[in-house]
């Protein structure tokens, strides 16, 4: 039985999410927004029963066994550690910080019978799907490089707000790079160890944002990782990611991995491929076609694997009698929250690395950081 649903979010992808759930034969219940304008007219243009702008009201809905989050990240882990609590199954976006990461795994630990999945689409694309099982087959033999480019328009929203600020989550590293490093770290089944950052922000002000306000978060991201093992770099994947977002009118989504007997790029939603002695590409699977709804803000590769996503999410539901109960098998290649706090660490030590401008090591926190742990050596040193 297919569980009752709830959104958290009136931006683009709820726009595009809610059609895509009622098409798989999710009803949608709920739906949050951040001022009761913004919920009531897209409930109304999405045909949604409840709207509200608090939080509970649609975590504490008796209809409401899944809970889909999509809001700006300093929000999210609130939310997502509440719904589970409440005992909601959790599909979200990722935090703000790796402290709220590591705060959104503890909760997934604690309720390991709920789902509790980061929505990074691009896992679902099939392009991607079917990259991974090529690499798996030794298509490319030994992986050695990932290059990804991925060009586009600005990211700031028409006016001030989360978008615009580096702590809020803003920012191509946060919002389209954390998305490329939990893909690479899929596709190649390996986690990066080292890596090596440049951040910029080009575009301080605009026509819409001025005065006294200054965008802080970056629109240029360059970053370079060393992915597999730690003790032998011989043997380690070498990435790099190039994120350029001041492109108006167009959009350029790339990911190539080469071995050593072969190359495999998947360009938008098409998937190409090229052994070592072949004279040219073949391709390997192309793009079908997109006939869901259309949203200028989100590009085709994120929408095709948002659709394939909640046709994951339909296959994994429906099977069961109890509408919380759900099989693991259709959303295996989700993220977990786990893989959500591996992500954010890499993006901090990107953030480092830009600010020092030395390689900087990825280590995940085992544990919560003591709030009160400054102050506690300030006393200690005022003591001294």
């Amino acid at each position: 039985m297919l569980p009752g649903v709830g959104v958290f979010g009136t931006g683009s992808t709820a726009r595009v999410l809610v059609p895509l759930l009622k098409a798989e034969g999710f009803e949608v219940h709920a739906l949050w927004g951040r001022s009761e304008d913004e919920a009531c007219c897209l409930a109304k243009e999405l045909d949604i029963p409840f709207h509200t702008s608090r939080s509970d009201d649609v975590l504490l809905h008796q209809d409401v066994d899944l809970v889909c989050i999509y809001i700006p990240p300093s929000m999210t882990r609130q939310i997502a550690v509440k719904a589970l609590g409440i005992g909601k199954n959790v599909v979200c976006e990722k935090a703000a910080t790796a402290v709220d990461s590591f705060k959104m795994v503890t909760a997934a630990r604690y309720y390991p019978q709920l789902l509790s999945i980061m929505g990074n689409t691009l896992r679902f694309l099939p392009a991607f799907v079917a990259m991974r099982q090529l690499l798996v087959e030794g298509y490319v033999g030994e992986m050695q490089v990932c290059d990804v480019r991925v060009y586009g328009p600005s990211l700031l929203d028409q006016s001030y707000g989360w978008t615009c600020e580096e702590l809020m989550g803003g920012g191509g590293l946060h919002t389209v790079g954390s998305t490329i490093i939990d893909l690479l770290s899929y596709l190649t089944g390996a986690r990066a160890y080292r890596v090596h950052g440049l951040l910029r922000t080009f575009v301080q002000q605009n026509g819409l944002i001025r005065g006294i306000r200054r965008v802080t978060s970056d629109d240029f991201c360059f970053f370079q990782m060393l992915m597999g093992g730690a003790s032998s770099t011989s043997t380690a994947v070498c990435c790099t990611v190039t994120l350029n977002f001041n492109m108006p009118g167009s959009f350029v989504h790339e990911v190539m991995v080469v071995g050593s007997t072969g190359r495999l790029v998947a360009r938008g939603t098409e998937l190409y491929g090229q052994r070592n002695g072949s004279t040219s590409e073949e391709l390997l699977l192309g793009d079908a076609g997109w006939v869901g709804p259309e949203v200028k803000e989100m590009p085709l590769p994120h929408l095709r694997g948002l659709s394939s996503m909640v046709k994951a999410l339909r296959q994994s539901f429906q099977a069961h009698e109890e509408r919380r109960s759900w099989a693991p098998g259709p959303v295996a290649i989700a993220p977990t929250f786990e893989e959500g706090l591996y992500v954010q660490t890499v993006v901090e030590a990107v953030k480092r690395s830009s600010c020092s401008g030395e390689w900087e090591c990825v280590e995940i926190m085992s544990q919560e950081p003591d709030p009160n742990h400054n102050l506690c050596e300030a006393l200690q040193r005022n003591k001294n």
